[in-house]
């Protein structure tokens, strides 16, 4: 996509994106967006954004060499150079998301966009809910963590960045409209709906989820007010919901809608933040438009019954995804899809057989080894409390043990580790500690914050091994039959992030290489 400066950079949105000054007459055709000056590309307009570790406005001379002709920036420059347009604004990365949604042509208003957020269980409700309107025939993008698409094929996501920056958001969002996308699914993280990012400031969603909401991320948000009233802003983004085109086209859509999870003391918060109607779901059992009443669990996935209190009506549900605690997830996608649609919750439950799980959530690896080893993206002391309940009642039936691998995030929230050690040391037996991304942070240092936590003796039952492929060829090698190997933390991510360099990793394929190193090489 190119256009001219003037065509997108209107009034409007000189407004909404604080516009102080620009210096430059020129009308130059811009052909891209970018705040990364390493990817600037002839024609392409810089967003000069001020960071924990340095400042954009250090990388602008750079991004005009590439080719930039305009650039987006807050703080003085002291030298400019002729032929470039210098657009001064209050907050550069706020600004990215109103021009970016103009540049792109307001992408949003082509499709329904629906918002998922919550602690846990964001990536694989986006997922499902993907999957659920795709195998009804619907055409439908999405974005998270794990994957995205576009309208055609899935593509693995690259970045450790739950909700990308406003830029690359509208850029997926026009692609998927223009590949004939009817539908869009969105991860929205708290730091993606917060206004001192603004990701999603210039979305029009008109459906909003919220899974669960526990402690987390209050290195950036400060408070656990904040952080709960950052994750409403997608209820209340639903108020200001514009009727679009993809709406004219959709005579079966009604209205913009709300999905909570009734089981969460959060969740009349959460309702209490749009004027339009919000459905609830009971995993618990307890009340909801939909409730889970009755759920068996195996290795092969789960059945349930669950109940429409309004209709007095029981749908027994069938899935082969694991981990009972995806019944949440399902329930959640159930009521969106039902939503969108409008269709009856009985006409798309049978396709729920159909789900697949997401890469890195409780997958298994099987060499014909004779213990078992899962792989999970857990990481905050409440998913910790979900996973390892149940597996312990599981394995206490035939003595056997678990043994978990984790650490925690450098650069985040720091009150959870200990958290983390505590939770992980009730329901283990063997607890190594290793890296999950320090980032600039030490990682000894990391991980003796974890093990305040944990109740494990050192060196018995307890051992700090910041080196994750040999923490898990530590564990790989102590495990004994029927025992559980659990690796928590990586699931998905395809790298180990520290202060100077970025290590390429896998944890399934890592973890696979190191059971061949012990002789186990075939599947059972």
């Amino acid at each position: 996509m190119q256009r001219h400066l003037s065509e997108f950079f209107t009034k409007e949105i000189k407004e909404k994106s604080g516009l102080i000054n620009i210096d430059g007459s020129n009308d130059p055709l811009i052909t891209g967006l970018e705040f990364d000056s390493r990817k600037i590309k002839p024609g392409y307009l810089f967003f000069a954004l001020p960071g924990i570790h340095t400042d954009g406005n250090l990388y602008i001379n750079d991004a005009i060499k590439r080719g930039a002709l305009a650039v987006v920036y807050e703080n003085e420059i002291k030298e400019k150079q002729s032929g470039i347009v210098y657009i001064k604004v209050k907050n550069s990365r706020f600004s990215m998301s109103p021009v970016s949604a103009s540049f792109y042509n307001f992408p949003s208003l082509d499709l329904l966009v629906t918002g998922v957020t919550g602690t846990e269980g964001k990536s694989t409700t986006v997922f499902f809910i993907w999957q659920l309107l795709t195998l009804l025939g619907k055409k439908a993008g999405f974005i998270s963590t794990v994957q995205y698409c576009i309208g055609s094929e899935i593509i693995w996501n690259s970045e450790h960045q739950t909700t990308p920056e406003a830029p690359v958001i509208q850029r997926l969002l026009r692609e998927m409209a223009d590949n004939g996308c009817e539908y869009a699914v969105l991860e929205s993280s708290s730091h993606g709906l917060s206004p001192r990012t603004n990701r999603l400031g210039d979305v029009n969603f008109c459906s909003g989820v919220l899974t669960n909401l526990t402690h987390e991320h209050l290195e950036f948000h400060g408070t656990w007010e904040q952080y709960r009233d950052d994750k409403a802003n997608l209820f209340r983004a639903l108020d200001r919901w514009t009727p679009s085109i993809a709406s004219e086209k959709n005579k079966l859509f009604s209205g913009p809608f709300g999905v909570v999870n009734a089981d969460d003391k959060n969740s009349q918060f959460f309702i209490n933040n749009t004027h339009h109607k919000t459905f609830t779901f009971s995993p618990e059992g307890r009340e909801g438009d939909i409730v889970l009443e009755t759920i068996e669990s195996s290795s092969l996935g789960n059945w349930y019954t669950v109940l429409l209190p309004a209709l007095n009506e029981r749908i027994d549900v069938r899935d082969q995804l694991p981990g009972a605690f995806n019944a949440a997830n399902v329930l959640a996608s159930l009521l969106v899809v039902s939503g969108l649609l409008k269709l009856p919750l009985r006409v798309i439950t049978p396709f729920v057989k159909d789900l697949e799980p997401v890469k890195g959530r409780m997958t298994a690896i099987n060499k014909g080894q004779p213990f078992e080893v899962v792989v999970d993206y857990a990481h905050t002391p409440s998913s910790f409390q979900k996973i390892f309940p149940p597996l312990r009642t599981r394995l206490d039936k035939t003595e056997s043990r678990i043994i978990s691998v984790f650490g925690s995030a450098g650069e985040r929230d720091t009150k959870k580790r200990p958290e983390q050690g505590e939770i992980a040391s009730e329901y283990s037996d063997i607890v190594i500690l290793t890296d999950e991304d320090p980032r600039c942070e030490d990682s000894m240092d990391i991980l003796e914050e974890i093990a305040k936590g944990v109740k494990q003796k050192r060196e018995e039952n307890l051992f700090l091994i910041p080196d994750r492929p040999l923490a898990i060829r530590k564990a790989l090698s102590i495990a004994q039959k029927g025992d559980l190997v659990l690796l928590l933390g990586k699931g998905h991510e395809n790298s180990i992030i520290y202060a100077d360099h970025v290590v390429p990793y896998d944890e399934i394929t890592e973890t696979e290489k190191a059971l061949s190193e012990l002789g186990f090489t075939e599947q059972k």
